[in-house]
């Protein structure tokens, strides 16, 4: 009983690392708001850089999800 709460624990702290991303995507996504409202020409290069951006931010998000449902679903060794 103790170790399934124990388990359900670590997965919600695992899922913390979402939170950074969150974040991250956040800033990546105003600043290039803030720089094709500053040089509308060059939205193209801006917006390719951001998606960029945030696939590499969300991957973090991804990795935190994959952890903590292994975690949640994968039996204990031992």
């Amino acid at each position: 009983m103790l170790a399934t709460g124990l388990k359900y624990l670590g997965a919600g702290l695992a899922m913390t690392g979402a939170i950074g991303a969150g974040a991250g995507v956040g800033i990546v996504v105003g600043g290039a708001v803030q720089g094709i409202a500053r040089n509308p020409d060059a939205s193209g290069q801006i917006v390719g850089n951001m998606i960029l951006g945030v696939a590499l931010a969300e991957a973090v998000a991804i990795y935190a999800l994959v952890v903590s449902l292994i975690l949640i679903f994968v039996a204990p060794v031992g």
